[in-house]
Formats: structure tokens, sequence, C-alpha cells
């Protein structure tokens, strides 16, 4: 697999000169300047590339080329705004980039309620708490029957936890779940909104009445709504699970599950309409065996992410190190060497360590850690791709 690196811009505190010393081939990266539903213009685009190449890597994957809440929900706008979306990914096509992940995910893109949780050897990792995101749920956001969503057990969590969060608590509650994990993602709420809350109570009113059901519909009218360009211009559109996957806040999650895959690559039977394995998103659910996704779904896989999470007793989840966790990384990357050696791969989160903390990166995306994780991934696909017969290169060593 093409060893893929999740990089922010000419702004980003990692630059390319460092991914190029550590095995680094693709960027995977974004337009972040341009806001969500307008056009990305060739010129921007060129430019970004050429940058790119200029420390002899790639523009491997769009992510992510955003899909709007508008066109989600299915609201007065979305006709215009995939209009805008088709001419996007036609300028993308020609300036050579033809993989976007993208994700279907109602207002928020992934969801973790600690994003320093120390681990028994100092690192700190990203984690996910039923009770303490019932809690944001319940007592902070206030949704209407939001008690109805969860068990008795989370339920005496949270009345617990009443007895002890304090207002720096609670801040730090909706800093961790509606805006550091979602300004420089997904741009619905950034750093700079002085009520947060409150808009993200209005993000959510849009989805009122909006079942699964029509959820998936309206990610088919998408989806053959663009088809059409994607296989004249040969883009290749790849969802990215939800994350978690399972329903959160009230909103319908439609990318969770075997089942839930299944029925979208059935619903616009494409190859140009595939899949983001993130084995991190789907190992943080119970229900999935990971393993036996990957090899059901490999062949419409058009770009993989490789890291893994454990699961608690209670249900809570943390991102494991990328040798553990339930989602076996080493039998991922042989049933993907085998399929398509050359799909692009990044190990996704990483570990926060050696002060990484200190260095005022998103939330997630360290850099020792993710070089850390790197490195481990690079010697599985090494060692895989012995097992199989296949070439390893390292780049910039002895070229």
């Amino acid at each position: 697999m093409e060893r893929t690196w999740r990089w922010f811009g000419k702004n980003d505190k990692i630059t390319l000169a460092m991914l190029r010393q550590i095995g680094v081939q693709g960027i995977v990266t974004a337009l972040h300047d341009v806001p969500n539903g307008e056009v990305w213009t060739r010129e921007k685009i060129h430019d970004l590339k050429a940058y790119i190449e200029s420390y002899g890597m790639r523009w491997s994957v769009v992510e992510s080329l955003p899909v709007s809440e508008s066109i989600k929900y299915a609201g007065k706008d979305r006709d215009e705004l995939i209009e805008k979306y088709k001419v996007s990914l036609r300028n993308l096509s020609a300036e050579g980039i033809h993989t976007i992940c993208y994700n279907f995910m109602p207002v928020l893109d992934w969801a973790r309620t600690d994003l320093s949780h120390p681990n028994p050897n100092g690192t700190t990792n990203l984690y996910f708490s039923h009770a303490q995101f019932a809690y944001f749920d319940i007592c902070i956001l206030q949704r209407a029957n939001a008690k109805n969503d969860y068990s008795q057990e989370v339920l005496d969590e949270v009345e617990k936890l009443k007895q002890t969060m304090t207002p720096e608590d609670n801040h730090n509650l909706v800093e961790n779940i509606i805006v550091k994990t979602q300004g420089f993602v997904s741009g619905n709420i950034s750093e700079g909104d002085e009520h947060p809350v409150e808009l993200f109570r209005e993000l959510l009113d849009l989805y009122k009445g909006i079942t699964k059901e029509q959820l998936r519909e309206n990610m088919r009218y998408f989806l053959e709504a663009i088809m059409p360009v994607c296989n004249e211009c040969d883009m290749y559109m790849c969802v990215h699970p939800d994350d978690p996957p399972f329903p959160i806040l009230g909103l319908p999650r439609i990318v969770t599950n075997k089942e839930d895959i299944q029925w979208f690559l059935n619903a616009v039977d494409d190859p140009h309409n595939g899949l983001t394995f993130c084995a991190g998103s789907l190992s943080a659910g119970i229900h999935n065996d990971v393993v036996e996704m990957a090899r059901q779904f490999s062949s419409r896989t058009w770009f993989v992410h490789l890291r893994s999470c454990h699961i608690f007793d209670n249900g809570d989840f943390t991102e494991a190190s990328h040798l553990g966790g339930r989602a076996d990384l080493i039998e991922l990357a042989r049933i993907f060497e085998k399929e398509n050696p050359n799909l692009p791969m990044r190990v996704d989160h990483g570990m926060t360590m050696l002060g990484d903390d200190e260095r005022g990166y998103n939330a997630g995306y360290s850099f020792l850690g993710r070089m850390f994780a790197m490195g481990q991934v690079q010697g599985i696909l090494a060692t895989v791709d012995r097992e199989l017969g296949i070439e390893y290169s390292q780049p910039g060593f002895f070229e």
C-alpha cells in the first residue's frame, strides 16, 4: 500500500520536509481555506498539488471534499450545491487527483469525550466515554428526550457525574466534542465561535424528522447525481464509516456495519462508488468483525485507514496501539495487499507522546505518535509483502 499522511496544508506545523524524511509517499489533504459548498478552482488545486510535488510526494487522496449539510438533510439548495460539487470533481480530475474520501455523517464528523486520555506508559490517546457523552447530551446540550437513548447503567453514571463535574469540566467537554474535533475537519464550528452549544443545537435542528431511511435516500440521491461525472472523469468516491459506528445525539447513522456498507454499494452499484475502510472507526463498534468486513469489501475499497480501537467492558473505547486492539492490522494488511497493493493507506490517528502535546497539533494528529505508528505499519507491510512476494520499497534510501 502507498504510505500516506493526513496533512492540513501550508500552515500545518508538520511540514512536508518532515514527512519526506519518515517515508511518506503520498499526501492526504484538502483545500482547507475554501468554505464548505464553494467550488474548488483548478488554480487552487494546481497550486497545492505543485507545492506537494516540489517535496517529492504526490497528492494521493482528497480528504475531504465536504458534502454540505444541506445535501445530507435535503435542503432547498442541495441541487445547486451538488452542481458545485461536480465542478470541483472535474477540476480535481483535470489536475490528476482521482480519489475522494468524504463522509455522510450529520453535523459531527467524529466524536470523542477526551482528547488526551492517559495511557499506562505515559502517552495519551483519544477516548470515548458513554457516560460523559450522555452527560453532555442530557445536562449541557439538554436535548429533548435524550435520556431515552441511554441505558440505565449509563444514566446512573450521569447522576454520579452531576455531583463532580465543574464548570471547567463542562467547558472542556464542549471543546472536546463539538469544537476541537470539528473546526479543522468539517468547518461547521470553529474555536472562535462564542456560543458553540447554541450553534450546535441549530445544526441538530436541521435534522429534525430525518430518519435513517431518509438519510439513506439522500445519500443515494447525491451519489446518483455525481456518478456520471465520476465515470466521465474516473473519480473514486470513498465514504468514511461513521465514527463512532452507532447512533448519537438522536441523529441517524448510515455507515456503521456491514449491512449499511452493502446497502450503499448496492444502491449505486458502480465501481466509482466505494469505501474508505477505516479500521479504527469500524473497530469501535463491538458488533463489527473488522477482518471479515475487510474480506467482504476489499474489492470496493479505494482508501484504507489503518488504526485500531480497544473496547472496555462498559462499552467505552480508546484508540489502541497499531499493533493491538481489535482490528488486527496485520491481517488487514494481508487482505488489502492481496487485493490491491497500490491502495493509499494512512495510519490515521496516533498517540500523543514525547512532547507532541506542547506543539499545538490538531487533536488526534500528533507528529511523533503518528510517526511511531507509521514505523509499526511499515514493518507490518514489509513483512506481509515478503510473504506475498511483493517488492517493498523505502523511498529516500539509495534512490
